[in-house]
C-alpha cells in the first residue's frame, strides 16, 4: 500500500531526537536501525564515531503519518542542513510506479541518486525537484 512519510536528517542527533518525539506524541519508535547493522557498512566500514549513528528509524505520529530519519555521515561528505534536513518519502506499490514518479519530479530538476536497488532489499532513489523539494522515492517488493 503507497503512503507519503517525511523523511528527516540529522548530524548524528536522530536517536535523541526520535526519542523527543516519541515523547512528545506519546508514541514509540517502532524501527531503529544503525549503520553497523548493515552489511558492509559495519564495523570496519565507517570510522568508529559514526557506526553507531541511525542509518533509519520510524516514529508514527499523527493519523498514520510516519517521520523517518536518518543521521547524515561526514566520513561520505554529508552536511545536514537547511534545504536538505527534510524529505518528503514516496513508499510506491511498483518500481513501474517509482520510475514514473522519480522521472516526473526530475523533470528540470537536480538528480540526487538514481533509481537503483539497495542493499536493505529497496528499489530507491532521490531527486531534488525543480522547486527545490527533495523527494525519495522507494519500492520494497512484498516479502
Amino acid at each position: 500500500m503507497s503512503r507519503v512519510n517525511t523523511y528527516l536528517n540529522f548530524p548524528g542527533q536522530a536517536e535523541e531526537a526520535f526519542t523527543f518525539y516519541a515523547k512528545t506524541f506519546g508514541t514509540e519508535i517502532t524501527t531503529l536501525t544503525r549503520f553497523s547493522d548493515l552489511p558492509g557498512v559495519g564495523p570496519g566500514e565507517l570510522p568508529a564515531d559514526e557506526q553507531h549513528l541511525v542509518m533509519h528509524a520510524e516514529l508514527p505520529i499523527l493519523a498514520g503519518h510516519v517521520l523517518m530519519a536518518t543521521d547524515m555521515l561526514r566520513s561520505m561528505g554529508h552536511e545536514a542542513r537547511i534545504g536538505n534536513n527534510t524529505t518528503l518519502c514516496l513508499d510506491v506499490d511498483s518500481r513501474e510506479d517509482a520510475d514514473r514518479l522519480y522521472g516526473a519530479l526530475s523533470d528540470g530538476g537536480a538528480e540526487g541518486s538514481p533509481m537503483a536497488d539497495m542493499p536493505w532489499g529497496a528499489y530507491w532513489g532521490v531527486v531534488l525537484d525543480r522547486y527545490g523539494i527533495r523527494w525519495m522515492v522507494n519500492h520494497t517488493p512484498a516479502s
